[in-house]
């Protein structure tokens, strides 16, 4: 595997990025990797690079960079969270659409990526960037996958349900049972606009477990859903990196 860490010219500064991919057979297609809410950190990097493994080239940026080159939650405290929660407030529509510029432009001038593929995977807070990313790149993202997504129907105009009549691509939702942040009365609004939108998508629910289960070092982590959440996106990326190259 090769590993970097970069930096990436954005309008708004420079945003520090770790890259990974098989070392040998490429191209790869391409995984743009959203961050959860606690920062680009170790943890998510070793996801990174379980996606890598598998053929991919993927792109982990520090979406904070505008705040902090170096943030990620170390302590889950009262003050941990309301910092944390003070670097979420920085990101919007806007800021996703113009990382992910940066990154399709990066991705444009790498010997090992094909560009021509390109998937996206957003976790937690992250669940609204790739339904926007998808939207202003309609022509370059294939598929899009919001795993236990937070915020996906809000009052906002730019609300991921009101947001997604712009997706062309494939969307794959996985949603915890016990999720404060997407309740299932959201979900069901957001099915509604999915269909409403003719958006080509699948919402899973993942019965018995909590928001964030995906992460091993949480203490709500659940192996045997978390195994299913990898054996669904490895699917997509293969249904639409690999045996479907052109947008439907």
């Amino acid at each position: 595997m090769i590993e970097r860490d970069l930096d990436l010219q954005t309008r708004d500064g420079a945003m520090n990025t770790f890259v990974v991919h098989p070392d040998e057979g490429g191209p790869f297609p391409v995984v743009l990797f959203y961050m959860d809410a606690p920062g680009k950190r170790e943890e998510l990097h070793d996801m990174a690079r379980r996606i890598a493994a598998v053929g991919y080239f993927v792109v982990l940026p520090n979406l904070y960079y505008r705040t902090g080159r170096d943030y990620w939650l170390r302590e889950r405290t009262d003050e941990g969270f309301a910092e944390m929660y003070g670097h979420m407030a920085t990101l919007d529509r806007d800021t996703t659409t113009c990382d992910t510029a940066a990154m399709l432009a990066f991705v444009d001038g790498e010997a090992q990526a094909d560009a021509s593929r390109i998937g996206a995977v957003g976790y937690c807070m992250s669940g609204p960037f790739v339904v926007w990313a998808a939207g202003a790149a309609p022509d370059r993202i294939h598929c899009i996958a919001s795993i236990h997504g937070a915020n996906m129907v809000t009052e906002a105009p730019d609300s991921p349900h009101r947001s997604v009549g712009a997706v062309r691509c494939e969307a794959y939702f996985a949603c915890a049972e016990i999720d404060k942040w997407a309740p299932p009365a959201d979900i069901a609004q957001l099915q509604a606009a999915l269909q409403a939108a003719g958006t080509p998508h699948r919402i899973e629910w993942y019965p018995g477990v909590e928001h964030g289960f995906v992460f091993p070092q949480r203490a709500i982590y659940d192996k045997p859903a978390a195994e299913r959440h990898w054996e669904r996106l490895f699917s997509l990326f293969r249904r639409r990196l690999h045996d479907e190259v052109r947008l439907p």
